[in-house]
Protein backbone atom coordinates (compact mmCIF):
# COMPACT_ATOMS: atom_id res chain seq x y z
CA UNK A 1 0.00 0.00 0.00
CA UNK A 2 2.57 2.80 1.00
CA UNK A 3 4.69 1.71 -2.06
CA UNK A 4 1.41 2.97 -4.14
CA UNK A 5 1.61 6.38 -2.50
CA UNK A 6 4.93 7.40 -3.75
CA UNK A 7 5.02 10.31 -5.64
CA UNK A 8 1.31 11.14 -4.69
CA UNK A 9 0.24 13.61 -2.07
CA UNK A 10 -2.23 11.97 0.56
CA UNK A 11 -3.82 12.14 3.31
CA UNK A 12 -4.25 10.59 6.81
CA UNK A 13 -7.23 11.03 8.98
CA UNK A 14 -7.09 9.86 12.25
CA UNK A 15 -10.60 9.12 13.56
CA UNK A 16 -12.50 6.54 15.70
CA UNK A 17 -16.44 5.62 16.23
CA UNK A 18 -16.96 6.97 19.61
CA UNK A 19 -16.17 10.67 18.00
CA UNK A 20 -18.60 12.76 17.75
CA UNK A 21 -16.77 15.15 14.99
CA UNK A 22 -15.26 12.23 13.33
CA UNK A 23 -18.55 11.05 12.36
CA UNK A 24 -19.59 14.11 11.18
CA UNK A 25 -16.43 15.03 9.07
CA UNK A 26 -16.70 11.16 7.09
CA UNK A 27 -19.25 12.57 4.34
CA UNK A 28 -17.31 15.90 4.08
CA UNK A 29 -13.98 13.98 3.23
CA UNK A 30 -15.53 11.34 0.90
CA UNK A 31 -17.04 14.30 -1.07
CA UNK A 32 -14.42 16.69 -1.44
CA UNK A 33 -11.43 13.98 -1.67
CA UNK A 34 -13.79 12.30 -4.50
CA UNK A 35 -14.23 15.47 -6.23
CA UNK A 36 -10.71 16.50 -5.82
CA UNK A 37 -8.96 13.11 -6.61
CA UNK A 38 -7.31 12.87 -3.09
CA UNK A 39 -7.08 9.65 -1.77
CA UNK A 40 -7.68 9.89 1.88
CA UNK A 41 -6.48 7.17 3.99
CA UNK A 42 -7.47 6.34 8.11
CA UNK A 43 -5.64 5.47 11.12
CA UNK A 44 -8.74 4.00 13.48
CA UNK A 45 -7.89 5.24 16.80
CA UNK A 46 -8.18 3.11 20.17
CA UNK A 47 -11.53 1.81 18.66
CA UNK A 48 -13.44 -1.67 18.51
CA UNK A 49 -12.55 -2.93 15.10
CA UNK A 50 -16.20 -3.76 14.65
CA UNK A 51 -17.55 -0.36 15.46
CA UNK A 52 -15.93 1.45 13.23
CA UNK A 53 -17.03 -0.79 10.46
CA UNK A 54 -20.26 -0.13 11.44
CA UNK A 55 -20.05 3.59 10.98
CA UNK A 56 -18.28 3.52 7.77
CA UNK A 57 -21.27 1.43 6.64
CA UNK A 58 -23.76 3.74 7.69
CA UNK A 59 -21.82 6.94 7.49
CA UNK A 60 -20.18 6.59 4.64
CA UNK A 61 -15.94 5.37 3.79
CA UNK A 62 -14.04 8.01 2.96
CA UNK A 63 -10.87 6.29 2.81
CA UNK A 64 -8.60 4.06 0.48
CA UNK A 65 -8.48 2.09 3.66
CA UNK A 66 -8.14 2.59 7.09
CA UNK A 67 -5.89 1.00 9.97
CA UNK A 68 -6.39 0.10 12.76
CA UNK A 69 -4.41 1.45 16.40
CA UNK A 70 -6.37 -0.37 19.16
CA UNK A 71 -3.32 0.58 21.62
CA UNK A 72 -2.79 4.00 20.12
CA UNK A 73 1.09 3.41 19.93
CA UNK A 74 0.91 4.34 15.99
CA UNK A 75 -0.81 7.76 16.86
CA UNK A 76 2.16 8.50 19.62
CA UNK A 77 4.20 8.20 16.83
CA UNK A 78 1.97 10.88 15.17
CA UNK A 79 1.88 13.05 18.23
CA UNK A 80 -1.82 12.52 17.99
CA UNK A 81 -3.51 14.94 20.78
CA UNK A 82 -7.21 14.16 20.11
CA UNK A 83 -9.40 12.79 17.73
CA UNK A 84 -10.08 13.49 14.49
CA UNK A 85 -6.76 14.68 12.98
CA UNK A 86 -5.59 14.68 9.22
CA UNK A 87 -2.04 15.19 7.78
CA UNK A 88 -1.02 16.05 4.72
CA UNK A 89 1.57 13.90 3.43
CA UNK A 90 3.67 14.46 0.37
CA UNK A 91 4.98 12.18 -2.01
CA UNK A 92 8.11 11.24 -0.44
CA UNK A 93 6.06 10.27 2.50
CA UNK A 94 6.30 13.41 4.99
CA UNK A 95 3.77 15.34 6.96
CA UNK A 96 3.74 18.61 5.70
CA UNK A 97 0.23 19.71 7.25
CA UNK A 98 -1.31 18.89 10.55
CA UNK A 99 -5.23 20.01 10.86
CA UNK A 100 -6.10 19.50 14.49
CA UNK A 101 -10.20 19.44 14.95
CA UNK A 102 -12.68 18.10 12.21
CA UNK A 103 -12.27 18.44 8.32
CA UNK A 104 -15.65 20.87 7.71
CA UNK A 105 -15.79 22.11 3.99
CA UNK A 106 -14.17 25.23 4.80
CA UNK A 107 -11.39 23.85 6.17
CA UNK A 108 -10.93 21.42 2.95
CA UNK A 109 -11.07 24.63 0.98
CA UNK A 110 -8.93 27.23 2.55
CA UNK A 111 -6.35 24.94 4.45
CA UNK A 112 -6.28 21.72 3.48
CA UNK A 113 -6.50 21.65 -0.67
CA UNK A 114 -3.88 24.77 -0.82
CA UNK A 115 -1.82 22.83 0.67
CA UNK A 116 -2.26 19.72 -1.28
CA UNK A 117 -1.97 21.48 -4.19
CA UNK A 118 1.10 23.12 -3.36
CA UNK A 119 2.60 19.91 -3.26
CA UNK A 120 0.81 18.24 -6.59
Amino acid sequence: MLKDLQGQVWLLNVWASWCAPCRQELPILQTMSQRDKVPVYGLNYKDKPEKAKALLRVAGNPYVASAVDADGRVGMDFGIQAVPETFVIDGRGIVRLRHLGPVTAEVWQDKLLPAIKALR
